[in-house]
């Protein structure tokens, strides 16, 4: 609940400042439209943005989904395997260093202008952060934990099962909050460089058609939702890892 006020208060200072910024630079709408012509225009255009933002919200989840999927398998492998780590480190490496712009238009043209090269977008940025974390989280067991399974001659398997991974989620918590901000950025960017339809592809078009109000309404429902997905995620990863406070504090 705190962290709800909080939002609200901040949201509620963002959109006195912007407020201000307007009537001081007396900036015309089609450079800053003015809060209650956005709100206007999400009131007038709702059915529109509604269907548009259920397109990016699909793609959105789904890059979650699979983007966590793939990342935990990697660091599952990556922690069990030397030999697969000494290969797969470097291409998490290379993932991070090509620009998502740079590499989001083959993906349009190897899987074309539907929802699979969105998809996919947002899984090349989830994937990293997944990844990477989960994969610390493994190697950084607890030295007094990893002695008391070799005291009580604990067989490999239990020991990862029943102290590497819980010891693991808290890291892999941290890196599943960081690719549920960074999901709605890469169906986002992904709509940016060829789709038909999809938030992205709203505020673009309402771009070029100077239709600024309707670019600020979709951006406002953007921000909006990918608050709520974080604030989700963060309440479901409090409640599945209990034990994630305490190994904060210890």
């Amino acid at each position: 609940m705190k962290f709800l006020l909080r939002i609200i208060v901040i949201l509620a200072g963002l959109i006195a400042l912007w407020q201000v910024i307007i009537m001081i630079f007396n900036l015309p709408p089609y450079i800053l439209p003015t809060p209650f012509s956005v709100l206007s225009t999400l009131q007038n255009r709702f059915a529109l943005i509604v269907h548009e933002t259920q397109i990016t919200a699909i793609e959105t989840l789904l890059g979650l989904l699979l983007g966590t999927l793939f990342g935990s398998i990697a660091a599952l492998l990556m922690a069990s395997f030397r030999s697969f780590s000494f290969w797969m480190l470097p291409v998490l490496v290379m993932s991070q260093a090509i620009p998502t712009f740079a590499i989001a238009p083959l993906l349009v043209i190897w899987l074309g202008y539907g929802m699979t090269s969105k998809i996919a977008t947002a899984i090349i940025m989830i994937f990293f952060p997944i990844a990477s974390s989960f994969y610390d989280g493994l190697k950084q067991t607890q030295q007094g934990w990893v002695d008391l399974a070799k005291t009580m001659h604990a067989k490999k398997w239990r020991f990862f099962w029943y102290i590497r991974m819980p010891a693991a989620l808290p890291s892999f918590a941290s890196g599943l909050r960081v690719a549920t901000v960074a999901a709605p950025i890469g169906a986002v960017i992904g709509e940016w460089v060829g789709a038909s339809q999809g938030l992205g592809f709203l505020m673009l078009n309402a771009n070029a058609r100077m239709q600024i109000d309707l670019m600020f309404a979709g951006l406002v429902i953007l921000i909006i939702f990918s608050l709520a997905l974080y604030f989700l995620m963060d309440k479901s990863l409090k409640w599945l890892i209990p034990w994630q406070k305490f190994q904060e504090h210890s």
